[in-house]
């Protein structure tokens, strides 16, 4: 086994031996582990903010574009964002660990017990925040944690673990070695994390597309579970019946950040609606400094333009004939992520949501909503897309533990 392969088994070795320490922590003291993140978030904010600017001016040199750059920013109002994130999540409410199902034959009755997974791993990109998400999320689930980071994030999320996360957890009476961050930067590492089944038997990936499906891949075939968040991309079909000022506002609403996966990324007209709403949209565009990619287009129609390092600054834009190729489009040609209507029809939009299969439908509303904070008031893990059961949609600390049936007396 390499160097790498061997930094990721000792973290989770770590992780698996202090896990029992936060598995029969209180409720108190797993909230007061969370509020105390917060309070030193808040404390140490100079010393996070300096770690994240030099890693800011180390990934500047390495030429990373714009929509990257801001998703490895930290500003001192994210920072003020993530501290209030975790009084919020401090502030929710536990899950039941034991919930009656029903009495059976013989005065016996059926509960389903949910149990932590153990050690939930978790790879990400250069988003240092994600630090604090995943890990507020693990502890808020008791389940231990292995967090790895590329290099571009690594010094942000160190001085996060170090100064936030370690220490909160201890004050809390719980062993902080149950959140490990992996400190090696290599990409080997993230391979690493996907083949240790019998310590970290799930594993959360988030990321750029093609990397995220191999990591899924490679966990399947060591038999590691996987919540992958590899494709994102909003989708907003303008109807024949929409309000032109609406559409305006969506398209300006949708695109405020354009280095996030439920962007506004393809934008379907109806052909018959499209040279009246067209001003706005453009307007929209250009006041947000967007350039439309129109037909005919050299690219896939769903391309996904915020993993375009040199031209995320981009929307497809497509007319239609109608609500039926609009759905089709947005569920056979885009990752499934979001889409939204854009009509003052309620006949219309009933039909959009019965017609779109993916993971959020919006009516009139922008598809950014689709974040665990906005839509749940609390942090997220990723969004996962998956068509199977199991959590779809943003991921958060109630989503992360098996279930156990248990049978005894009435």
């Amino acid at each position: 086994m390499d160097e790498v392969a061997k930094a990721v088994e000792e973290c989770a070795r770590s992780a698996k031996r202090a896990a029992p320490s936060l598995a029969a922590a209180s409720p108190e003291a797993i909230d007061a582990a969370l509020n105390a993140m917060a309070d030193k978030l808040v404390e140490h904010a100079d010393v996070v903010l300096e770690a994240n600017q030099a890693d800011i001016v180390k990934a500047r040199e390495d030429g990373m574009s714009a929509g990257l750059l801001d998703r490895l920013t930290i500003t001192p109002e994210r920072l003020t964002g993530m501290a209030e994130q975790l009084r919020l999540l401090a502030g929710a409410p536990h899950q039941e660990r034991s919930v009656d199902v029903s009495t059976l034959d013989g005065g016996l009755r059926l509960v389903e017990r949910r149990r932590p997974v153990g050690v939930i791993g978790a790879n990400y990109e250069a988003r240092p925040n994600v630090t604090v998400d995943v890990a507020s999320q693990l502890v808020k689930s008791r389940n231990g944690g292995v967090l790895r980071t590329g290099s571009a994030a690594l010094g942000s999320a160190q001085r996060l673990r170090e100064t936030v996360i370690a220490p909160a957890l201890s004050e809390a009476g719980i062993d902080p070695d149950v959140i490990q961050l992996v400190p090696r930067a290599e990409r080997e590492a993230a391979s690493a994390l996907v083949r240790f089944p019998a310590l970290v038997p799930l594993v959360i990936l988030r990321g750029s597309g093609d990397s995220t499906r191999a990591l899924a891949t490679e966990a399947a075939v060591h038999g590691v579970r996987t919540l992958a968040h590899a494709d994102g991309g909003g989708v907003l079909y303008v109807d024949e019946a929409a309000d032109t000022d609406k559409v305006r506002d969506l398209v300006f609403n949708s695109l405020d950040r354009l280095g996030v996966c439920n962007r506004l990324n393809l934008l379907l007209i109806h052909e018959d609606a499209h040279d009246r709403v067209w001003p706005g949209i453009s307007g929209a565009l250009a006041e947000r400094g967007v350039t439309p990619s129109l037909a005919p287009h050299e690219h896939a129609i769903g391309y996904e333009w915020a993993l375009d390092s040199d031209r995320e600054a981009t929307v497809t834009v497509e007319k239609v004939s109608g609500l039926p190729e609009a759905a089709e489009i947005a569920n056979e040609r885009t990752s499934g992520l979001a889409a939204g209507i854009a009509t003052e029809s309620s006949e219309a939009a009933d039909a959009f949501f019965d017609a779109y299969t993916g993971t959020g439908v919006f009516w009139n509303a922008p598809t950014r909503l689709l974040d665990g904070f906005k839509l749940l008031a609390v942090p997220e893990t990723g969004i996962n897309l998956d068509k199977v059961p199991g959590p779809r949609g943003p991921v958060t600390y109630t989503d992360l533990y098996v279930r156990q049936y248990a049978v005894l007396p009435a």
